[in-house]
């Protein structure tokens, strides 16, 4: 089982999860959870959602951010690798319900 450094706990936090294993990863480094190929990827953008106050604070070239429709309005999507993706909302200046998923 690989380890990844994620534990990024200074100012803002991700104050809810839906996906277990991501939560795992974020706390703990342990990719059970997770698709190890996309370790790094994951830590650099849980990184930057541990930090972010605002959509802006997460449009980084080449995530293609947007925001979510229908029954995932409010919701907002990042790309990880081809169909992978973290979908999250912010709650005030925190986010919450942070999932990883693949749409396809």
């Amino acid at each position: 089982m690989a380890e990844c450094d994620v534990s990024h706990h200074n100012g803002p936090l991700i104050v809810s999860w839906r996906h277990k294993g991501l939560k795992v990863f974020f706390e703990t480094g342990s990719t059970s959870g997770v698709r190890v190929d996309h370790s790094k990827r994951l830590a650099h953008a849980l990184a930057i959602l541990n930090r972010a106050r605002t959509p802006d604070n997460v449009n980084i070239p080449g995530w293609r951010l947007h925001p979510l429709k229908g029954e995932l309005a409010g919701f907002w999507s990042i790309t990880i690798n081809a169909n992978w993706r973290i979908i999250f909302r912010f709650l005030d200046t925190d986010v919450e319900l942070v999932d990883y998923l693949d749409y396809h």
